[in-house]
């Protein structure tokens, strides 16, 4: 009876031509799904929001969101969006010399441009569906502190909680390839991706949707009346702003995320399975 899932040699050896094929994909195809998978993990983030903004124990909140934030993963993969993170695995093809770095990184910066867009659009329709109001205002309080303190972190904070983050993600995605039926893949990811929300990590991607709702909801008075009555200061709602969700949360998770995936999950397994395997 054959197995239904693979090997670590015969995945490692799968995700050398699964890169092959995501790095010389054609701009008009790929750009598309790097908005979609842009806007599954930001309808997975409002998700997680929606269900933990009335929760006081940051543990349960965290593990009820982790829960939630797994679906956005699952859509990426199930249906062929393309999402950053994972796309840090494409340096297994590389390093196996079947994809150049130069296509590696053009890759990445469509990805990471589409999934800005793809986020941003699930940005102004949450935005514009008053669904913020949600608890007299508490979820706009609510998800204008997670933007808060996501650009209050320190540069080394960020980029070790990015590293964290998607090391794990990536493992979540490596795991899935091994599956070949969608149940298994569907566990594969699940369990990951909620190991890397409770532990609180950051995530570009999901950042590109959680920071710019912040910015966004801080026009409204009544969210901004809700943020200050859960203990967010003037001065901290005055650091919430384009230019700090640049160079202080998604430079250095972006940065982070690169490492975690590409040579934690990435690069490791190459080295453990395909360096020299014929000798």
């Amino acid at each position: 009876m054959e197995n239904n899932y693979l090997t670590p040699l015969e995945i490692a050896e799968k995700y050398v031509t699964i890169g092959a094929k995501k790095a010389y994909q054609p701009f008009i195809k790929l750009f598309p799904l790097s908005i979609l998978a842009g806007a599954f993990i930001a309808l997975a983030s409002q998700g997680s929001n929606v269900a933990i903004h009335t929760i006081g124990s940051i543990g349960l909140a965290k593990a009820l969101a982790g829960l939630l934030f797994s679906t956005g993963l699952i859509m990426v993969i199930i249906t062929g969006a393309e999402l950053f993170t994972g796309n840090t695995l494409i340096i297994v093809s590389c390093l196996d010399k079947k994809v150049s770095w130069s296509q590696m990184l053009r890759k990445w910066l469509i990805v990471y441009i589409g999934n800005f867009i793809g986020s941003i659009i699930v940005v102004y329709f949450i935005y514009k569906s008053g669904q913020l109001n949600t608890s007299d205002s508490l979820l706009g309080g609510f998800t204008i502190k997670t933007a808060v303190n996501k650009v209050s972190y320190e540069f080394g904070h960020a980029f070790f909680m990015g590293i964290l983050c998607n090391w794990l993600v990536c493992m979540a995605v490596w795991m899935s390839a091994a599956a070949k039926d969608i149940t298994g893949k569907i566990w594969a990811i699940f369990f990951p991706i909620w190991l890397f929300i409770t532990s609180g990590f950051e995530h570009s991607v999901a950042n590109m949707y959680y920071i710019p709702i912040g910015i966004f909801a801080k026009s409204n008075s009544n969210w901004v009346q809700a943020a200050i009555s859960m203990g967010i200061a003037q001065e901290k709602l005055d650091s919430l702003n384009w230019a700090n969700m640049i160079i202080k949360n998604l430079l250095p998770v972006t940065l982070g995320n690169i490492i975690g995936g590409a040579i934690f999950v990435g690069a490791f397994y190459w080295f453990s399975f395909l360096f020299k395997k014929d000798e």
